[in-house]
């Protein structure tokens, strides 16, 4: 009983200590390649953001709940970016609702947070099961729009990725998103 309660507090222990400074997360998996279709209609992809940092979320334009919190967090986290100096940074946006949210709806959904489309991109231009696969594979997380009603059911974090195309580290994007520690971990990628 002793040694696993020894076990456990060591566990705890390491665990709490890679948790404290700088980027130390274990995730570190590739972003899967990509091209899809911005707000604009053009052609946007990962290799449009090599050698770039951005951060990443899932949003659907029509959603009733979470997604209007995370895109108001996104474009204050890209107005502190601004405020801090910070350049070679992008916002990535995919839609996980592609079938309702066609380039102009990203557009105006964009508009309504006043995003600045110069590093703000807004994806769409797949299907439901790629998306579906696409989040899963590059982010670790679900996407699934049910056969009823519109809401679709997908994760909630901001993802930030290095400019070599890796997932470094993740976030709530909801409320209370630690700003101060992700400006931290991008200031620390760059």
């Amino acid at each position: 009983m002793k040694f696993r309660v020894l076990v456990l507090l060591l566990v705890t222990a390491i665990f709490l200590l890679t948790a404290c400074g700088g980027i130390k997360d274990p995730h570190k998996w590739p972003v899967s390649d990509f091209t899809y279709t911005d707000q604009n209609g053009e052609p946007f992809g990962l290799q449009d953001l090599k050698g770039k940092i951005w951060v990443a979320d899932l949003i659907f334009t029509n959603c009733e709940d979470v997604c209007l919190p995370m895109t108001a967090n996104m474009k204050k986290l890209q107005d502190e970016t601004k405020k801090e100096g910070i350049e070679n940074i992008q916002f990535v946006s995919f839609s996980v609702d592609p079938e309702v949210d066609k380039p102009q709806v990203l557009h105006d959904y964009g508009n309504k947070f006043s995003a600045d489309y110069s590093n703000w991109h807004f994806l769409t231009g797949y299907n439901q099961s790629d998306i579906e696969e696409f989040a899963l594979e590059t982010f670790k997380t679900w996407v699934k729009k049910p056969e009823a009603g519109d809401q679709v059911i997908h994760g909630t974090s901001f993802y930030l990725v290095d400019g070599e195309g890796k997932v470094m580290k993740d976030y709530t994007g909801l409320a209370e998103i630690p700003m101060e520690q992700i400006i931290k971990d991008i200031k620390s990628l760059q």
